[in-house]
């Protein structure tokens, strides 16, 4: 599979994770009960993996939240 790149900001990267995740919930919950729909497991195995690799990759530009230890 051919790989294509793109310059996205972060703010861009969280917003395309959160409606593609809206659209795998769509996909997968709402249209079966919908007449003449017509499953497409595969497309929906792939858009989850792809919203998996999405929040991955906002995580790296999150700011860590960093825990004080209690030292006795």
């Amino acid at each position: 599979m051919e790989s294509i790149t793109l310059k996205l900001t972060p703010e861009e990267v969280k917003l395309l994770a959160s409606l593609a995740s809206d659209q795998l919930f769509r996909k997968e919950f709402i249209d079966p009960k919908m007449p003449g729909h017509k499953a497409t497991p595969g497309e929906i195995t792939m858009g989850k993996s792809l919203v998996g690799r999405l929040r991955l990759t906002l995580e790296q530009f999150s700011p860590k939240k960093i825990v004080a230890r209690k030292t006795s």
